[in-house]
């Protein structure tokens, strides 16, 4: 009697199945850091679309859904909040120079 090792084909994985792993996968990396290494906001916001899609999918449990559709939410706000606030934009060097912007130091009166 001879025993086989070799694994029967694989099944084909499902949609729901892949992207359930890659976010374990890429929740796992957003945890690990190095001591005093900020969280990376681009791996949140990538978290986050994988959590929406997931809850997009037609055929997902809709345990799952809810569950993902909630995370999605807050992963999104942790993506807010940690996204750098945009700077008020420069006036242009001439626009500076007539309002007196440009050098002007008070003169000391004596």
């Amino acid at each position: 009697m001879t025993i086989s090792f070799a694994d029967p084909a694989p099944a084909p994985r499902s949609q729901d199945t892949l992207l359930v792993a890659s976010l374990l996968h890429l929740m796992s990396h957003y945890t690990a850091r190095v001591d005093g290494e900020q969280p990376c906001v681009k791996l949140a916001s990538v978290i986050e679309r994988h959590l929406c899609a997931l809850s997009r999918l037609p055929d997902v449990d809709p345990v799952l859904r809810a569950t993902c559709e909630q995370l999605a939410e807050r992963w999104a706000l942790l993506v807010d909040e940690t996204m750098p606030r945009p700077q008020p934009p420069k006036q242009p060097l001439l626009a500076r120079f007539m309002k007196g912007q440009w050098g002007a130091r008070p003169v000391a009166a004596n």
